[in-house]
């Protein structure tokens, strides 16, 4: 009989599987027709419909015991920032290929732009930190303790696997579900219309702002191909560098109100005014200090060449808007300037 030509379903272990990237990570095998495991606690989002879930907390002892007689085709590693996990989990968990989901921040020079995972330089690694940062109690590790031991995980990877996994960095990750990033709070914005304050163009100086960012679908979609092709080697995640007024601009025409104005506003004025640069309350989102100008303007073009595939801004925009205004987070945002402090900045400025 002829072969029909679908590939075989394969044992997927995601250690995750509730949170924002390793939810998107097991919805998309689930979708496949793949075996999904997923490792947590349980205390994130829901577990994917179609996968099995092990519920463990993994600062316990022997807390992937279970997994020791299993054998998995492909298990992805999201381990945030817990080095004794990572270790723990190549020592237990037998699979024919492993993808570790890392960060762009295990990169040391952050200005300059066009940098690849070849070329950029690296920051030390710190392979003898044994903490477990746990974003609940926690305060936001340092970028050099954050991507240090991000890049000690990497070693370990590479150590266990004969350098035969896929080590993933992304970058500025978004979409549906995403309630931390800078991103979510431009669909609200545009939605709700009158005039809406941006950051410029350009600096002072004539250098465009930056913006690169990846929709978590796209991240997903293509560790799991790369996992079913049994890919190796060190890659970036991001889609392509754009200008931020051309990323703001595509996300008006998506998803803006009829009365939306975008009204760029000099640097100087926006720091005068106390805005806040990238996130956080009070902030201008997306705006990006110059030292993260080369942490968003990476060359991707190995990754695309290894098959990453993104869509439109516009259709990540309009997803975004979509599931804030059904999901009702009930988190306050974590970026953006309130309306009434924007509306005083737009009055100091004429409008």
């Amino acid at each position: 009989m002829p072969s029909s030509g679908r590939r075989p379903p394969l044992r997927v272990l995601v250690l995750g599987g509730t949170g924002f990237v390793s939810g998107a990570v097991a919805r998309e095998a689930v979708a496949r027709g793949h075996d999904v495991t997923c490792v947590a606690r349980g205390t994130g989002t829901s577990l994917p419909e179609g996968a099995r879930l092990l519920r463990t907390d993994r600062n316990a002892p022997e807390a992937l015991a279970a997994l020791r007689e299993a054998r998995f085709d492909a298990a992805v590693e999201t381990a945030t920032l817990a080095l004794p996990w990572v270790r723990e989990a190549l020592r237990a968990v037998t699979a024919a290929h492993w993808t570790f989901i890392s960060s762009i921040s295990v990169y040391a020079d952050t200005l300059t732009p066009g940098q690849t995972a070849r070329s950029g330089r690296l920051r030390p690694a710190l392979p003898d930190d044994t903490t477990c940062y746990d974003p609940t109690r926690d305060a936001e590790p340092s970028q050099a303790r954050y991507g240090g031991v991000k890049l000690a995980c990497e070693q370990l990877f590479r150590e266990a696997t004969e350098d035969r996994a896929l080590l993933v960095r992304p970058g500025l990750v978004v979409g549906p579900g995403d309630d931390v990033s800078p991103f979510g709070y431009w669909p609200l914005r545009m939605a709700r219309g009158g005039p809406a304050v941006t950051p410029p163009a350009a600096t002072g100086d004539g250098i465009p702002l930056p913006a690169q960012c990846i929709d978590v679908r796209d991240l997903a979609a293509w560790i799991v191909d790369r996992a079913e092709a049994g890919t190796s080697g060190t890659f970036d995640a991001a889609g392509p560098p754009v200008h931020l007024s051309s990323l703001l601009q595509e996300i008006a025409d998506a998803v803006g109100h009829p009365t939306l104005e975008l009204v760029p506003v000099p640097e100087e004025t926006l720091l005068r005014a106390g805005a806040v640069p990238w996130t956080g309350p009070g902030s201008v989102p997306l705006w990006p200090p110059r030292i993260l100008h080369g942490a968003l303007s990476r060359d991707v073009s190995a990754s695309f060449d290894a098959g990453l595939r993104v869509r439109s801004v516009a259709e990540t925009a309009e997803a975004v808007l979509r599931d804030r205004l059904e999901r009702a987070p009930a988190k306050p945002p974590v970026a953006g300037m309130s309306p009434v402090a924007e509306a005083a900045l737009l009055r100091e400025i004429g409008y």
